[in-house]
């Protein structure tokens, strides 16, 4: 059975496919805000909520416990499950922090380096400008410890011990990252979505390439490689944040970019970008050329490695992505 969560301002919506599909709402009230599986453990799902701490799913989305204890902020922005180090989870909160678990969530302890950062000091979101968060963690599959942070807005920081200690933004880096991705067959590669702009790292966040030919839009939220070929590439991106998430007043696009073809877009089959959020992707590991883009007209699925889409026939509840979307996760049969 294969199973898809999103994550909206209203709820997290878990659509099941067996015989045919079928759509559960859960955490309704909780403003489920990231999303993260357990690569070791299938069934076992991750969410971060917007002042309602993090729970945790060990059945594929069914039931939800809480699994915060010792994080003492309620807002859990970004979540991510080591692929190499077993039961070890890391989360991301407002304000600025991150947290470590070595059984599973069931116990965190701060991983205060993070906070000590000389650019801390330049942190800060801008439409609350006192405050900023931890926008994703992207673990690395070639390096058990390996970690990058994205501060929104800010810095893109890393870590190569699991946390106990960090390494600063780099210059020509990007500074308001919302979505990391690595890629299994190529080492130190990192790829960047970022308010200001697309980039990658061939060194594992050493330095930094910012690469926007092709690109019309340059406010970058979503990023997906594929996984049978790390310079294939799709976005999603908006002229700004007023046209990204907002479905009333949202006009947003998909670029696909390869190794021989600088950034197109990639919109067929996709809604029309008037009106449509900015997608949140997801892909497997086992699903040569394969990527999922959820937004506000629901989940699309590209056999080609996002150069066409075709809508998955899910029936959602009317009005369930009036707010937008938040993440998608993906757990295959």
């Amino acid at each position: 059975m294969s199973t898809f969560m999103i994550a909206t301002e209203e709820g997290l919506l878990v659509a099941r496919h067996g015989a045919q599909w079928s759509v559960e709402e859960h955490l309704k009230g909780k403003s489920p805000e990231s999303l993260g599986v357990d690569p070791r453990h299938p069934a076992r799902v991750y969410a971060g909520t917007w002042g309602h701490g993090l729970w945790r799913s060990d059945d594929a989305g069914r039931t939800w416990d809480t699994v915060g204890a010792g994080i003492p902020y309620g807002v859990i922005t970004a979540v991510a499950v080591s692929p190499d180090e077993r039961e070890v989870v890391y989360a991301g909160t407002e304000p600025s922090a991150i947290f470590r678990s070595e059984s599973g969530g069931a116990t965190w302890t701060e991983l205060p380096g993070l906070r000590a950062l000389p650019s801390s000091r330049s942190w800060s979101f801008p439409p609350r400008p006192e405050t900023h968060h931890v926008r994703w963690i992207e673990t690395d599959p070639d390096a058990a410890g390996r970690l990058f942070v994205a501060i929104e807005a800010g810095a893109l920081v890393r870590s190569v011990d699991g946390g106990r200690t960090w390494l600063d933004r780099v210059r020509d880096g990007p500074i308001d990252t919302h979505t990391a991705a690595t890629h299994k067959s190529v080492k130190g590669r990192v790829y960047s979505a970022a308010g200001d702009g697309y980039f990658e790292s061939s060194d594992a966040g050493e330095s930094w390439s910012r690469d926007m030919e092709g690109l019309h839009h340059s406010y970058l939220v979503g990023v997906a490689v594929d996984p049978a070929d790390p310079d294939t590439v799709v976005v999603s991106a908006a002229s700004g944040p007023y046209l990204a998430y907002n479905p009333r007043r949202a006009e947003a696009f998909v670029y696909r970019k390869t190794a021989r073809r600088s950034f197109r877009l990639a919109m067929e089959g996709l809604p029309d970008a008037q009106g449509t959020v900015v997608s949140r992707f997801a892909t497997h590991p086992h699903e040569r050329d394969v990527m999922y883009a959820a937004n506000n007209h629901g989940i699309f699925r590209s056999p080609d490695a996002g150069q066409t889409w075709k809508a998955l026939e899910i029936p959602w509840p009317q009005q369930v992505f009036g707010r937008g979307t938040e993440a998608l996760a993906y757990l295959p049969d």
